[in-house]
C-alpha cells in the first residue's frame, strides 16, 4: 500500500483530495499533516501531525523527519504558501512531489507575474497594473473608471478582493494589509467564470476538464462579493475555454508537468480572459468531479508514481457537461443536473398560476 503525505489536512482543500483518495479503486494510507490543529482534527488521514507553517524555518526539516518516520512515498499539497515552499526548496524534501518547476510555480502564485507573461504572449486577460503608491489608486481610476477591481497579488480566494467605488476607501483597504506594492489593479470583469483543471506529464496532457461557477457562497456577507467558497459548481464542454487553457499554460512552462487549474472570468461583452492559474493543485470542490466519475486526485497519484494510469473516454471534457455540484454550509454536497433544477422551477411557474 502506498503512503501519501498531504499538507494542511483537514482544509477544505485537503478533504476533498482526501476524499477522492478514498474512492479510489485501490487503497492509500493517508498521512495528514497541517499547521493548523483545530483544521487537523478534521482530516480522516490515518496518521497525522501538527507541524510548523510553511514560512516557518522550522517546516522543511520537520517535514523531512515525518517523511522518514512514515515511509512515505509521495507528498502533495492543496495550498499555494506550501506548493511555493516546497517547489523552491524541492532538494530538500526526499520523496516524489510531482510539482511544475519553481519558477513556472512562482509564476503563477504572483498573479502579476502571470498577468506579465500572458500580456506578452497576446493571451487575453484584464487590464492590470501594480498598486505601489497611493496615487496609483488615482491612475487606476482614470484608467478603468470607477468600479475598477483591486486584490493582492498573492493568496487564494479573492484575497484582499475589492470593488473600488471610493479611492480613499481603497487607501485605507490596502493599508490595512500592509500592501503597497502587494496590490494590484485591473478592470472590472463579470460575475461569470470557468475553471479549466488539468493533468499533465512533461509537456504531455493527461486529462482536462471544465467546470464552471454559478455564484459564490456566502457572497453577500463580503464588500467583494468573493469568498473562494463555490456555492454549486457545473461542468462544461467549451471549446474556446480548453483553447485558451492550454494557450494560457504554455504561455507560462513551454513543458508542463503536474496541476494546472486555469481560470478565466467573461468581461461584460462576454469574451474570455485569463484571471489566474492555481500550479500544483486542484480547486476545492475537486470531489465533484470524482462523484461524477472522474478521479482526478487519483490519476494524479498514479502518474506520480510512475504507475500505469486508467483508462479515459478521452482526454477533454469526459464528463457530460450540465451536471451540478451543490454546497451549503454543515452538509453533504450533492450530486444532480441542471434538468432537475429547471424542473423545479417550471413546477413553480405552474403553482403560480
Amino acid at each position: 500500500m502506498k503512503r501519501i503525505i498531504l499538507s494542511e489536512a483537514g482544509g477544505a482543500l485537503e478533504r476533498n483530495f482526501e476524499m477522492s483518495i478514498r474512492m479510489a479503486p485501490e487503497k492509500y494510507h493517508i498521512i495528514g499533516i497541517s499547521s493548523d490543529p483545530y483544521e487537523l482534527t478534521l482530516s480522516g488521514a490515518d496518521e497525522k501531525y501538527l507541524v510548523p507553517s510553511a514560512i516557518n524555518s522550522a517546516f522543511l526539516p520537520v517535514v523531512a523527519k515525518i517523511i522518514k518516520k512514515t515511509h512515505a512515498d509521495i507528498l502533495h499539497s492543496q495550498h499555494d504558501t506550501v506548493i511555493k515552499v516546497l517547489a523552491n526548496n524541492a532538494h530538500k524534501i526526499p520523496v516524489i512531489m510531482c510539482l511544475p518547476n519553481k519558477e513556472t510555480v512562482n509564476a503563477c502564485v504572483d498573479k502579476f507575474e502571470s498577468y506579465k507573461r500572458w500580456n506578452v504572449a497576446g493571451v487575453p486577460v484584464a487590464s492590470t497594473m501594480e498598486i505601489k503608491i497611493p496615487e496609483d489608486l488615482k491612475i487606476a481610476q482614470e484608467k478603468y473608471g470607477t468600479g475598477f477591481w483591486i486584490r493582492l497579488k498573492e493568496g487564494g480566494g479573492g484575497a484582499g478582493a475589492l470593488s473600488v467605488t471610493d479611492t480613499e476607501f481603497a487607501k485605507y483597504w490596502i493599508q490595512y494589509y500592509k500592501g503597497w506594492g502587494k496590490f494590484t489593479a485591473s478592470e472590472k470583469l463579470s460575475p461569470q467564470s470557468v475553471t479549466w483543471t488539468s493533468i499533465w506529464d512533461h509537456g504531455e496532457l493527461v486529462v482536462a476538464q471544465g467546470r464552471k461557477r454559478l455564484y459564490w457562497l456566502f457572497g453577500n456577507r463580503t464588500l467583494s462579493g468573493v469568498t473562494g467558497i463555490t456555492g454549486t459548481g457545473e461542468t462544461v464542454s467549451d471549446k474556446l475555454v480548453d483553447d485558451l487553457a492550454e494557450r494560457a499554460i504554455f504561455a507560462i512552462d513551454n513543458k508542463p508537468h503536474g496541476i494546472f487549474s486555469v481560470d478565466m472570468t467573461y468581461d461584460v461583452k462576454r469574451t474570455l480572459r485569463v484571471t489566474e492559474i492555481n500550479i500544483g493543485r486542484f480547486f476545492t470542490t475537486i470531489h465533484f468531479f470524482t462523484k461524477a466519475g472522474l478521479n482526478m486526485p487519483y490519476i494524479f497519484l498514479k502518474l506520480a508514481l510512475g504507475e500505469k494510469i486508467p483508462p479515459l473516454s478521452k482526454k477533454i471534457n469526459p464528463l457530460s457537461p450540465g451536471l451540478l455540484w451543490v454546497r451549503g454550509m454543515d452538509t453533504t454536497p450533492a450530486l444532480t443536473d441542471v434538468s432537475t433544477i429547471e424542473n423545479y422551477k417550471h413546477a413553480l411557474t405552474d403553482l403560480m398560476k
